[in-house]
């Protein structure tokens, strides 16, 4: 019993299987950097306030310098028999040191240690994943920038609908990426409250001094509240969500990656290096990349259901159910972390093919809103101009032509107020010309959005 540091109320030792299925060191053991920073800022307040002798912060702080060391050297060995990375790294110090040691978690809870530890460490992750977002925003800014005046057509409910240009196209996913850093960014300032001192959900009766802590760890200040200090996982279910929005965006944008490799679409070609082929068909170059980005999408998302099933019916303060908070969004980082890194590699190696874009873009009628635009400049009401355009692609169907091929005489039978002028200059290029204004999909717009961008994304 002695390895358990709760073991003196129990009589009989921990069941074999219920010892494995209570510990929870093979999902927790990564955040030992985390956990070693904590018990260093812990010790040095707990000296500062007299509470610790300085000869036993001089060992603490030995002692754990060694077990990191020993750690990152794949010499240290957790045991699930001591549940967590908290007690693994307390009871290696207290071989190391003897009683200093064991002074150590005066004054605190694994409560308010496993909070403290958490936050740390997803912290760190949160940050990293914004520098992937940023880098991709900047992969995209150059591929966009490339292809300013590239026409191909825009789609609404997957049909035909209008010219844009595949800068401005590429650019939406700059706007949205933009707004997953700043949901991650606002999420980590939430998040940068020091739960440290809160010990198990009541504070503690030692003269602790929690500024410190929260100043030695980089927090803004600590949790105000002990017992939603340590039963506070709202920081986790918005980092989830975060990350939910941003899989849903790579998720998006795969799909039309996917399509747009396909035979059908042909209008790009990403690099070998980020797809397979098929062990049968011996043609096939297969999107997995994107395929598989976009599949991740339903396991992140799935990671934020898991913790807000887990938080939703929990009193106050601590419960076991939330030991389960960890390993779902761990995974969920470790796997949006590849998605952006697959991403941020894959792009700058796209091909478009801008033919076929151009050729696309030309059919469907997809410069039909130009024409009914063209009419009303001419002073036809919107709505007589919407029917005359429609009659018009009505005819074309029929004659297997587009709008910019028809006849004098049939302009004149449709409407006389349609001419053959007007049907005359319609182009892709004059349609994604014309709108030339701030959101707009013209050259000139994408290239002024592209320079924004590249200011915004070095400052």
């Amino acid at each position: 019993m002695s390895d358990k540091p709760w073991g003196g109320r129990f009589e009989a030792p921990t069941d074999a299987f219920v010892e494995a299925f209570n510990a929870s060191t093979h999902v927790d053991a990564r955040m030992y950097a985390e956990d070693i920073a904590g018990s260093r800022a812990h010790a040095t307040m707990l000296t500062a306030q007299g509470i610790l002798s300085e000869e036993d912060l001089t060992l603490i702080l030995d002692g754990l310098n060694q077990v990191e060391k020993e750690i990152e050297s794949g010499e240290f060995e957790f045991s699930i028999a001591l549940e967590d990375v908290h007690m693994n790294i307390e009871k290696r110090l207290t071989d190391i040191i003897g009683d200093a040691g064991k002074r150590l978690h005066t004054a605190r809870s694994r409560n308010d240690q496993v909070g403290t530890d958490t936050r740390l460490y997803l912290r760190k992750r949160t940050e990293a994943l914004m520098i992937r977002i940023k880098h991709l925003q900047g992969v995209l800014v150059k591929l966009a920038d490339e292809h300013a005046a590239t026409v191909m057509p825009g789609f609404t409910h997957l049909q035909t609908a209008q010219p844009v240009t595949f800068g401005h196209h590429l650019l939406a996913y700059v706007e949205m990426f933009s707004r997953d850093y700043a949901r991650f960014d606002d999420a980590k300032t939430r998040m940068n409250q020091c739960p440290l001192g809160s010990a198990a959900l009541a504070g503690t009766t030692f003269p602790i001094n929690r500024e410190q802590t929260a100043e030695l760890l980089g927090f803004d200040a600590p949790c105000a509240n002990s017992l939603d200090a340590v039963s506070d996982r709202d920081f986790i279910m918005e980092l989830l969500s975060s990350a939910s929005i941003c899989s849903i965006h790579l998720s998006r944008f795969s799909e039309e990656l996917i399509l747009w490799m396909s035979a059908q679409f042909g209008f790009i070609d990403l690099p070998d290096a980020f797809c397979t082929g098929s062990s049968i068909m011996p043609q096939k170059k297969n999107p997995d990349m994107p395929e598989l980005v976009r599949g991740k999408a339903g396991r992140i998302v799935g990671a934020l259901m898991s913790i807000l099933m887990t938080m939703k019916s929990l009193p106050l303060a601590y419960n076991k159910d939330m030991q389960e908070d960890k390993e779902a969004i761990f995974d969920a980082f470790d796997n949006l972390e590849g998605c952006l890194r697959v991403f941020g590699d894959m792009l700058p190696g796209l091909k478009a093919n801008i033919g076929n874009m151009h050729k696309a873009a030309g059919s469907g009628f997809s410069t039909a809103t130009d024409l009914a635009d063209a009419l009303v400049r001419a002073g036809v009401p919107f709505r007589d101009a919407h029917e005359i355009v429609g009659k018009s692609v009505a005819y074309c169907i029929k004659e297997n032509i587009e709008l910019h091929e028809m006849k004098a005489s049939a302009c004149a039978d449709i409407d006389g107020r349609l001419t053959i002028a007007m049907v005359q200059v319609l182009s892709v290029e004059t349609c994604v010309a014309a709108r030339n204004h701030t959101g707009g999909t013209a050259p000139e717009q994408v290239r002024l959005q592209c320079a924004k961008w590249v200011k915004q994304l070095n400052d």
